[in-house]
């Protein structure tokens, strides 16, 4: 009972419920898309680029995330925004055609989307930031957890039970929204360690961390738009084939995603990120010219593992920002990754249609732009020790911007 009653108390035991809850029906979403909108859609790559594009405008929107927070807490926010993607993911099979995907889409995604935004603030909020890498490379290993869960269940239940689309998305979807409703009744509302701000903010310091959050979402579309895409329709990669290589993914995560986060706290964010932009350029122009389907799934492997590597990111935030900015700038900074994410999926599939591999080379291009930008973090970031040069000539000061300058 006392151990029970730690765990009810512990808001780091929240986190680690809701980052295994969340995968656990998104992931069925993702790894179900593509066959699903060939095989019952008949989608092009045009059309899944135009998926993928709406799919992200509520990321590009989540900077609304700080209006919500006058009339909601930001522990019951992220709570509804979890029930929100799992009734999307339930209702997706029933919708097998063009607009009815793109409604159910968009559903899905306002609550994946500002719970993302949320989840974030308050992991930066609860955790000291010396213990902030290691726990966010736990949260990387549960969410693999429930992801391999997730994948496995698709691999046995279509493959050898042989279910629906329509069945699987209703039991994902189901199966996330009583977990949230336990995790509402279970866990207390606990007290934010610092009230925050709640408007619209940009702050000239944190430009750095802005830009590469931008390149990020790029990055990341071209990731989980066109590399699985490619799985599907140039190596024509099964259901049951992709959730194996999904599962292979989260097995290599869960077993080093820990260590990642640890390792990121020992040689810091400037090394860990530079380490992955440049296995990014070498990725994104393998992609570009593979021909092998078997190294073309390596390829996935690895790129999804490098994923991890992005803890640096937030944690490079943690370490600059004061702390009753985390929640606006977490809202503001989604948003900012999003501007490429709504952009890129769309412009990209119709480059798709001509050029598959010219995809990949623009993808090497922005992995080249983070690389430079990240060369630019400081060994120790902290507030006034934002970055290494600043070419805009801002002086880096600890204190904020003036009120006026606000957004």
């Amino acid at each position: 009972m006392k151990t029970l009653q730690h765990i009810r108390h512990n808001p780091q035991y929240l986190l680690l419920a809701m980052a295994f809850v969340m995968p656990l029906t998104f992931s069925v979403w993702n790894a179900l898309l593509n066959n699903f909108v060939i095989e019952a859609a008949n989608f092009n790559g045009a059309q899944i680029g135009l998926l993928q594009s709406l799919r992200e405008v509520p990321g590009f929107l989540a900077f609304t995330a700080v209006f919500l927070l006058l009339v909601l807490k930001e522990q019951t926010f992220a709570l509804l925004s979890l029930a929100l993607l799992s009734v999307g993911v339930a209702i997706t099979g029933w919708f097998p055609f063009e607009i009815g995907l793109y409604a159910t889409t968009v559903l899905m995604s306002i609550g994946f989307h500002y719970f993302e935004t949320i989840n974030q603030s308050l992991t930066l909020q609860w955790l000291k930031k010396e213990y902030a890498p290691a726990f966010m490379g736990r949260q990387l290993a549960v969410r693999s957890c429930a992801s391999l869960l997730a994948y496995g269940a698709i691999w046995v239940l279509m493959e050898y039970v042989g279910i629906g689309f329509n069945a699987m998305y209703m039991l994902a979807g189901g199966a996330g929204l009583l977990v949230v409703i336990f995790l509402w009744v279970f866990f207390p509302r606990f007290e934010q360690p610092s009230l925050q701000h709640k408007h619209l903010l940009l702050r000239r310091r944190y430009w750095l961390y802005y830009c590469l959050t931008f390149f990020s979402g790029a990055r990341r579309q071209i990731f989980i738009v066109f590399a699985a895409f490619m799985m599907v329709e140039k190596f024509g990669y099964t259901v049951g084939e992709i959730s194996l290589l999904f599962m292979l993914n989260y097995v290599f995560n869960l077993l080093f995603a820990p260590a990642i986060g640890r390792w990121i706290a020992r040689v810091g964010e400037r090394s860990a990120l530079v380490f992955e932009y440049c296995g990014l350029i070498l990725l994104f122009v393998s992609y570009g010219i593979v021909e092998d389907a078997r190294l073309g799934a390596a390829l996935y492997v690895v790129d999804h593992l490098l994923f991890a590597l992005a803890i640096a990111m937030k944690t490079y935030l943690q370490k600059i920002a004061d702390p009753k900015d985390i929640a606006a700038t977490a809202s503001v900074s989604f948003s900012i990754n999003h501007i490429a994410a709504v952009i890129i999926p769309a412009l990209l599939g119709v480059v798709w249609l001509t050029s598959p591999s010219l995809v990949f080379f623009i993808g090497a291009g922005f992995a080249c732009c983070s690389l430079l930008l990240s060369l630019n973090i400081p060994a120790i970031p902290q507030p006034g020790n934002e970055v290494r040069k600043n070419p805009f000539g801002w002086a880096n000061q600890p204190n904020l911007i003036p009120e006026s300058s606000k957004v």
